[in-house]
């Protein structure tokens, strides 16, 4: 993958079979989601960018080039936020459990699926990307199989990158068979959530990590992720 692109709209399904062949046989080769949503994305990671510059935040950022990736490996800075903030929650989730910002860091790189010649683009598909764990805090999805599984449907609804939808079809298919039919109601449920919400890719992350999570939550019209909860196979460590 490591020629340069302008980041078209052309799909690439067969690249994106193999990598979820590649990815159904090791669910741990994360560089294969990258590569899966790469080649299925079509004009969704352009389309997002231009609703992104629609907004007052997001011309400020692009314009800054500010890097959400710095704030939020600033530990420091995270854990001495207020209890019940989303900086606390999410440095909770993420440090609490021995991970970093940088998680998916290396396997985006791994997959050369940040190759656009246009440097917005390149910038903001990796905004999009380290986005990914405050989604969580705020969601209440955890790190479990089927709490990917669902944010990746909450993820789809809020996108309509296609390949984030083909790793969601798949995921749910496997999870399925492994804990019960249950997991598509859920998935539905967090799809539905994602239409509802406020548009997450859009707003200023810097401002809103010292505010209660409970009050961002209700801003931004997060719903309770309730058929998760009831049929998740072990209970997850949630954030406040």
């Amino acid at each position: 993958m490591g020629a340069a692109n302008n980041g078209a709209a052309r799909m690439r399904p067969l690249v994106a079979l193999r990598a979820l062949r590649r990815l159904i046989a090791d669910p741990e080769d994360t560089a294969r989601v990258f590569e899966i949503i790469h080649a299925m994305a079509g004009p969704a990671l352009r389309r997002a960018l231009r609703r992104f510059k629609q907004t007052a935040a997001g011309r400020r950022a692009l314009a800054e080039r500010s890097s959400l990736l710095q704030t939020l490996r600033d530990r420091e800075t995270l854990a001495a936020m207020p209890a019940g903030t989303l900086g606390r929650a999410y440095f909770e989730f993420v440090y609490g459990e021995s991970l970093s910002a940088d998680g998916l860091v290396s396997a985006s790189m791994d997959s050369d699926v940040y190759s656009f010649d246009d440097p917005e683009l390149n910038w903001f598909g990796k905004r999009l990307r380290d986005q990914h764990d405050l989604w969580h805090t705020l969601t209440q999805y955890g790190r479990d199989p089927f709490g990917e599984a669902c944010l990746l449907a909450f993820t789809y609804a809020q996108g309509r990158n296609r390949g984030i939808g083909l790793i969601a079809i798949a995921a749910g298919w496997k999870l399925s068979q492994e804990i019960g039919s249950g997991v598509f109601k859920a998935m539905w449920q967090a799809y539905r959530a994602g239409q509802r919400a406020s548009w997450l890719p859009g707003q200023d992350w810097d401002s809103l990590l010292p505010l209660p999570l409970s009050e961002m939550r209700r801003l931004l019209l997060i719903q309770p992720p309730s058929a998760y909860f009831a049929m998740r196979p072990a209970p997850a460590a949630q954030p406040a």
